[in-house]
């Protein structure tokens, strides 16, 4: 501390000095000084540093006053709060000073000041507030310098919107000064007032609110100046887009006063109420609704409002007749938009008015997705026709304004089965606009604005995502009208990146056969774009290269090309050693940028991929560029993933000159701690063994498996599966590389990972195949006995043991499987090892040794016919008597599996014992599952159990009243499934079981729907198309149990193919959000001995309502009424624990989909998270109690975190007091802090629920 106060005593002694230098180097120290955090002042530092800073701001020098008003900044939470309330008090006389510098350099020492101020600290805040505001209203009303009368103007808007909520008893007095400044005949001061009143509003009461609005209508209603009309429109403009969440209450007064002005004849005026407009449909989409026709044909109608300028010239020379002759060349001075240099007058304000209306409409289009349809017959028409604007603001806003159009036209991602669009859809109105709006985007192509050019590629872009292969038709004109910008020496860069990252979006937009014919036509300006000397217009210009390149000559299915592959077109065949040579030029040079390196690199492997037979000669240049780019830390991982394509093309290129040299250089990347190198590395390698095997040593090849064995590892699984296959691959092509040294190595590691808990999926099939294969290839110390032994080792070693852990009983699913590959890879004696675990099954020493023996039957079952053995049905009967649940639950799986391998022989017998055996009802429904699940994968499957169907049907459909859940649940699988395989002949009854006096034969039937719904296509879609608001009626059924397991079927329907439930929703969404509500006459008192307790028989209920609701949300968003939506969301945030998580995560949705609406609701969403949130846990809780009220404070903190993200959300004063409340507790700030972090660093998560 003493040696602080001794720094800063020796700063403040210099800043005394006569010289100037010394003044400024002194204060320029002690704001260095300032900004520590570490530094302590003593009382009487802080009472000499703020009396020497408040001395500064009136020095001869103007930086040393510049520096000292910096330091304010870091002082004021630096100092006590009266020496705080000493700054201000000075600054605010000084800011009614005579001397003009002095005020200005104090106005801006207020206003750092105010900014400076801690929000957490509300005295500090407030006093400080409290007494600035005062002196600035007396300075608003009295001064009359207008100079002082703006400064306060602008402090006074800073204040108002930090610390609105701390002036509320100020704010009458404070509108009273405001008001009569609208009136100011310095439109400055106009201004100014207007942005304190709009910051005033989002704080001030609904009495005070209701006057400004009445004072600014009635000045419209009685005012005969334009000016004045003017200033009120802007300021009702203004108002709305602060607090737009309150402005919707006084829109039935507002909007007919702004649309009246609207047809002034004042072009400014009319500007403003276009302006007004477009704040009003963004702010208050629910409210402005009757209102939006009237908009969009103001609109509409100003967007053509040009009174100085006669269009009629050019519409005549822009026909379609001459739309070919307009293709042929790029003459910019051809079009009218050139006419705005040469046509020129100052006065003109027109332009502004277009502009304005071009806006609104964007606005309207943004908000109203139910108006797409109508818009297309109205809105796109007239906006196509305004492409042809000279005024290049104006211009590029009508095309925002399309783009907007066309956005909302996307199909949605969650459609998984294109629906063919109706006549009247937006998507087939888009499709009979798309010549007129192709025509109208070249013409703007092709003029002189590089900004209205770009517009318009991004306008094209758009269209291709609306409407995926649109421009095929239009492709020749297109492209004619992209290549001489390419080509022209005068383009901007800018532009000829935007016009080549266009032409990839195209080319990709299409189909190979759509594209093929425009190559010849696109390819001399491509590749005059790749001798660019701006290296970004070379480098994306190889991309586009390597793009056509698959156009050329397509090899998408490479490994189903048969014999020799079809040679290009002749016309193209002659671009090929051209566009070699300049991709050579770019792969030889080593000054090159990175990004233009690795585009060459890949350009150059597509191209020999796809060309090689071409490029023979040229082979041995190329390929040892390749091997130097491997060795450079720099460019091997794309070289890796270049050799790939060139060693995977069926062309079979030579690659023998490389090999030797390649293969240890790649064999040396497994080795290195980069996972994605690892990846492509053994990617490439296992494509090098498929197809060049001969060609590379074994010698060579064995060093390399050397290094697989440390990748064989559960730590990264996909890695492992990656490498399993390399191994696979060596075993099939070249077994003699497997050296016992390899062997040694790798064996252990593929063993370990076999017994892994965490094999599946990929992994586990690669693991399957390794083994078949080793088997299969009988290499030395792999047989199938010696595998076998390894493999079952640890089931007996874990069999002498009492208890064996749960996480090894997992990892026998995968062990068995693996075991089964080795049994079933050829020899004679697979059934008498099957028998050897049949006798395990029959004698077993322990339940561990039970189960896999189980296990390994079931999944030998499914490859080999086992009906030969005798006994194994008994066995498997007898195995489900046990104690374990774990060895029933084998045993049933190993009934089904084994009867996949010979369906006559045992499907009936399991149909017969599901009949005779109800106590093993259950476990014998398993079986039948399993059967069907496994037959239902393959087309012969199918047809192996189609003669069965209508026995298990009718077997099926005895047990739907079966009053276990569990079994229900089985035999509804089961009837969905079988419905999938029999649309026509099945779904029909049942339909028939949905109309059951039983309610569990409906709650069957029900969850049966379920199963019918799945995420790819099927036979069964248009059949239930047309009957889902049948199948769906249980919604509204009388009993708790079908209607929940109702709507867990309309939740699959609306996640899995929305389209089945989109136009149903009207009718549905009543009942969906009347299940969110809690029903007392469901909740009842249970007595637990002194205690009662009480249960929400509706919990399961809601919280199905609230899935389907969040479901909707990623898949009908422009079907739900949102702000409907959100009110039962409102609902959700005070209900139970499970509920309240779901809802907090449709909040953080919500804000990111639709910010507009929820900005508006900000009140009602904030007031239940804040209650979480400061939520205490009773002290006798248990840990489970805490545990479960952190985990919903942080979601709430990610909900509120997701709010904050919303554009204009800081303004309001709800959310902002909240976010003052969280960072004040210490427990729940560095949490916040944390989740802001996280979702400014990474971008909110859209969707922050795993619903797979």
């Amino acid at each position: 501390m003493a040696n602080v106060s001794y720094q800063i005593a020796n700063l403040l002694e210099k800043m005394t000095s006569n010289d100037k230098d010394f003044r400024f180097m002194a204060t320029n120290d002690l704001m260095t000084e300032l900004q520590k955090d570490s530094i302590k002042l003593d009382d009487d530092s802080e009472r000499k540093v703020v009396k020497m800073l408040l001395r500064l701001l009136e020095d001869k020098n103007g930086e040393v006053q510049n520096l000292a008003v910096k330091c304010l900044g870091p002082l004021v939470n630096k100092v006590k709060e009266y020496q705080v309330e000493g700054i201000v008090e000075t600054l605010c006389v000084n800011m009614l000073s005579d001397t003009e510098q002095l005020r200005d350099i104090s106005s801006i020492g207020l206003k750092t000041v105010i900014s400076e101020l801690p929000l957490g600290s509300n005295t500090l805040a407030a006093n400080v507030c409290k007494k600035i505001t005062g002196r600035l209203s007396s300075a608003i009303e009295k001064q009359e310098d207008v100079s002082v009368q703006l400064e306060a103007l602008d402090i006074l808007a800073d204040l108002l919107s930090r610390f609105g909520g701390l002036l509320i008893s100020f704010h009458p007095m404070l509108l009273n000064s405001l008001l009569p400044q609208l009136a100011s005949p310095r439109q400055a001061v106009r201004k100014r007032t207007i942005v304190a009143l709009s910051h005033l509003v989002m704080s001030c009461n609904a009495s005070l609110y209701n006057t400004l609005i009445d004072y600014l209508l009635e000045g419209l209603s009685t005012s005969t100046s334009s000016s004045v009309s003017r200033t009120h429109i802007q300021c009702i403009a203004s108002v709305c887009r602060q607090a737009g969440h309150r402005f919707g209450v006084q829109l039935w007064r507002v909007a007919p006063q702004v649309l009246k002005h609207s047809t002034d004849a004042d072009e400014e005026l009319r500007e403003h109420c276009l302006q007004a407009l477009e704040a009003i449909v963004l702010k208050c989409p629910k409210e402005v609704q009757p209102h939006i026709p009237t908009i969009i044909e103001l609109c509409l109608k100003m967007i053509t409002y040009d009174p100085n300028y006669n269009y009629e010239d050019d519409e005549e020379g822009g026909g379609g007749e001459d739309e070919e002759m307009e293709d042929e060349s790029f003459e910019p001075e051809a079009y009218p938009e050139s006419d705005s240099e040469e046509y020129s007058d100052d006065d003109d304000m027109s332009w502004k008015v277009r502009r304005a209306a071009a806006k609104c409409l964007e606005s309207v289009i943004t908000t109203r997705h139910e108006l797409l349809a109508e818009m297309y017959q109205t809105v796109s028409p007239a906006l196509i026709a305004r492409f042809k604007e000279r005024e290049e603001n104006v211009k590029c806003d009508i095309l925002s304004a399309y783009t907007a159009l066309l956005r909302a036209t996307r199909p949605p991602p969650a459609l998984q089965a294109p629906i063919a669009p109706s006549d009247d859809s937006p998507q087939a109105l888009l499709l009979q606009r798309v010549p007129g709006l192709v025509r109208g985007a070249l013409r703007v192509i092709r003029g002189r604005s590089v900004r209205a050019r770009a517009c318009a590629l991004s306008l094209l872009r758009e269209l291709l995502v609306a409407a995926p292969g649109c421009l095929a038709d239009h492709a020749a004109r297109v492209i004619r009208a992209l290549t001489p910008p390419l080509t022209d020496k005068g383009t901007a860069s800018s532009m000829k990146i935007e016009t080549l990252v266009f032409v990839v979006w195209l080319v990709r937009g299409h189909s190979t056969e759509a594209m093929r014919p425009h190559v010849a036509a696109l390819l001399p300006a491509v590749l005059a774009c790749v001798h660019d000397s701006f290296y970004k217009v070379t480098a994306e210009a190889l991309r586009v290269l390597q793009t056509l390149v698959k156009v050329m000559r397509p090899l998408e299915n490479i490994e189903n090309i048969q014999g020799e592959v079809e040679p290009p077109a002749e016309e193209l065949q002659r671009f090929v050693p051209a566009m070699y040579e300049c991709t050579l030029v770019r792969l030889r040079a080593t000054d090159m940028d990175q990004e233009v390196k690795e585009r060459a690199i890949a350009a150059c492997g597509q191209l020999i991929c796809h060309f090689g037979d071409y490029l023979e000669n040229e082979l041995p240049v190329c390929l040892p560029i390749f091997l130097e780019r491997l060795r450079n830390e720099i460019t091997r991982l794309t070289t890796v993933k270049a050799l790939t394509k060139i060693a995977s093309s069926p062309l079979r290129i030579d690659l023998r000159p490389i090999l030797s040299d390649a293969v240890p250089i790649l064999g040396s990347f497994l080795r290195k701690n980069q996972r994605a190198l690892k990846l492509s590395t053994l990617v490439l390698l296992d494509t090098l063994v498929q197809n060049y095997s001969n060609a590379i040593s074994i010698e060579l090849l064995s060093r390399v498996l050397m290094e697989v064995p440390a990748l064989v590892c559960e730590a990264d699984l996909h890695c492992a599966q990656t490498a399993l296959a390399l191994v696979k691959c060596a075993c099939e092509r070249c077994p003699a590389a497997l050296t016992a040294e390899a062997r040694n190595a790798l064996t252990p590691n593929i063993l370990t990972l076999a017994r892994s808990p965490l094999l599946q999926g990929g992994a586990l099939k690669a693991m399957v195949g390794v083994l078949s294969a080793l088997v299969t290839a009988d290499v030395a110390g792999c047989s199938r006995r010696e595998l076998l032994s390894l493999l079952v080792a640890p089931v007996h070693a874990n069999a002498d043991h009492a208890a064996t852990p749960h996480h090894i009983k997992q990892a026998y699913h995968s062990l068995a499987k693996c075991v089964a590959a080795v049994v079933v890879s050829g020899g004679s004696d697979a059934l008498d090892i099957t028998r050897g675990f049949l006798r395990d099954a029959a004698q077993p020493n322990s339940d561990t040794q039970h189960m896999f023996a189980l296990l390994a039957l079931a999944e030998i079952g499914r490859h080999l016919d086992l009906s030969s053995i005798p006994n194994l049905k008994e066995v498997l009967l007898a195995s489900f008597a046990p104690s374990s649940e774990e060895v029933k639950s084998a045993a049933s799986y190993a009934l089904g599996s084994v009867a996949v391998g010979n369906l006559p022989e045992f499907l009936p017998f399991i149909l017969n014992e599901i009949e005779a055996q109800p106590k093993r009802q259950y476990l014998l429904l398993h079986s039948l599952r399993e059967i069907i699940a496994c037959e239902s994968c393959t087309p012969e499957g199918v047809e192996a159990l189609r003669p069965f169907i209508p026995e298990i049907w009718i077997q099926l459909s005895k047990h739907c009243q079966c009053v276990e859940e569990g079994s229900r649940n089985v035999v509804a699988e089961c009837l969905g499934k079988l419905c999938l395989l029999e649309p026509k002949d099945l779904l029909p009854h049942l339909k028939e079981f949905l109309k059951s006096p039983e309610s569990l034969t409906r709650t069957t039937a029900v969850t049966a729907v379920k199963f019918t719904i799945s995420d790819q296509p099927q036979a069964i879609d248009g059949m239930l198309r047309a009957c889902m608001a049948e199948l769906l009626v249980p919604l509204r059924d009388s009993e708790l149990g079908v209607r929940r397991v109702a709507l867990v079927a309309f939740n699959s329907a609306a996640h899995n193919k929305p389209s089945l439930v989109r136009d149903l929703l009207p009718d549905l969404l009543p009942t969906i959000y009347a299940e969110t509500k809690v029903k007392k006459e469901l909740i009842r008192e249970v007595e637990m001995g002194p205690f009662k307790h009480s249960v929400d028989d509706g919990l399961d209920l809601r919280k199905a309502a609230f899935e389907c609701m969040y479901t909707l949300l990623g898949t009908c968003l422009d079907r739900l009424d949102v702000f409907e939506f959100l009110r039962h969301v409102e609902d959700g945030l005070r209900d139970h624990y499970d509920i309240k998580m779901l809802t907090y995560l449709m909040c953080a949705r919500l804000a990111h989909l639709c910010p507009a609406v929820v900005l508006q609701r900000l009140e009602s969403l904030v007031e239940p998270l804040r209650a979480t949130c400061t939520m205490k846990v009773k002290a006798n809780s248990v840990k489970q109690e805490y545990e479960k009220q952190d985990e919903l404070k942080r979601s709430a903190l990610r909900a509120a975190a997701a709010l904050l993200q919303i554009p204009d959300a800081d303004k309001n004063p709800h959310l902002m007091d909240f976010v003052t409340q969280i960072k004040s507790f210490p427990d729940l700030q560095p949490i916040f802090e944390s989740i802001l972090k996280d979702s400014t660093g990474a971008g909110m998560d859209s969707n922050l629920m795993d619903q797979s």
